[in-house]
């Protein structure tokens, strides 16, 4: 089956109006069957173009995953990258930040652990919270982000500023080789309900609930804004992002894998050529092998 992956897209070429792009689309498989064959064909390619881009050893690869709570991001990179060489790939986590972490800018961290040339990196949630969760509660940034007083003075410029820094940090990563692939996972409210409840009522999930994912849903109609602006103002197309409907975590998966594997090939990543020299030295190695 040919995934249609364009309507995702957000290359700045259109907007996003967040509350008419759907959480749900057809199935993207016929049955359990045919959705493990997809994806595990797709993480082999994932994981053939990963070895190809680790030997070229020239381009490297960010991918962000951004979603609210219970919208499947853990669940996707697992699956997604069930199979992938582990030397070629990390994930990065990005929770609360740490009071080594407050005393620098608020991009250093994501700084620290961007990929290396020939890797991918994962980011879970990213550099974009300070888009997202500081518009929503804009007190973290007075009370918490130890920013000069007149840094908060206007947060309508300061969140403009912070746009423009990601943009740049973005196209300077883009020129250097490295690619960067968005993906909102775009989950109903109703949708997030129950996978919250479905947390609180299986013992193996409880420890994957907090308090506070319910808090936040109090919050429901600002994060979409700010998911909304964040995506319209972000979106380019050297660092793309991918709204993905997220209510059915099977057609996500399939989606986000097939992205991934599309993208990557679109660099332009050679094998490694053989050296005729070094091939024959190495023939010789074979009967000093067989004699030990």
């Amino acid at each position: 089956m040919k995934f249609d992956t364009d309507q995702h897209r957000y290359d700045g070429s259109r907007k996003l109006t967040i509350s008419k792009t759907p959480t749900k689309i057809d199935e993207l498989y016929d049955d359990k069957d045919d959705y493990n064959k997809t994806l595990a064909n797709q993480a082999a390619e994932i994981n053939d173009w990963q070895n190809r881009m680790y030997a070229h050893n020239h381009f490297g690869l960010l991918i962000v995953f951004q979603a609210l709570d219970a919208a499947g991001k853990d669940g996707t990179i697992q699956k997604v990258f069930t199979g992938t060489n582990p030397v070629g790939v990390k994930v990065s986590s990005f929770k609360r930040p740490t009071e080594q972490e407050l005393d620098h800018d608020w991009l250093w961290r994501s700084w620290r652990d961007l990929p290396e040339r020939g890797t991918i990196r994962i980011f879970n949630r990213s550099y974009y919270e300070e888009v997202l969760v500081t518009k929503v509660h804009p007190e973290i940034l007075t009370d918490s982000q130890r920013l000069p007083e007149a840094a908060t003075q206007d947060l309508g410029k300061l969140f403009e500023q912070r746009y423009e820094a990601i943009r740049d940090m973005e196209k300077f990563l883009h020129n250097n080789g490295f690619l960067t692939i968005k993906f909102f996972l775009h989950v109903s409210k109703h949708e997030q309900a129950n996978r919250l409840i479905d947390r609180i009522e299986g013992s193996q999930k409880n420890w994957k609930f907090e308090i506070g994912d319910v808090k936040e849903r109090d919050f429901w109609n600002e994060y979409q804004q700010a998911y909304e602006d964040a995506i319209n103002e972000t979106a380019t197309e050297h660092a793309p992002w991918y709204v993905i409907p997220a209510d059915d975590k099977k057609t996500m998966r399939l989606l986000v894998g097939r992205i991934i594997a599309d993208e990557i090939k679109k660099l332009p990543i050679k094998d490694p050529r053989p050296d005729v020299t070094r091939f024959d030295e190495l023939q010789k190695m074979i009967p000093l092998i067989r004699a030990q």
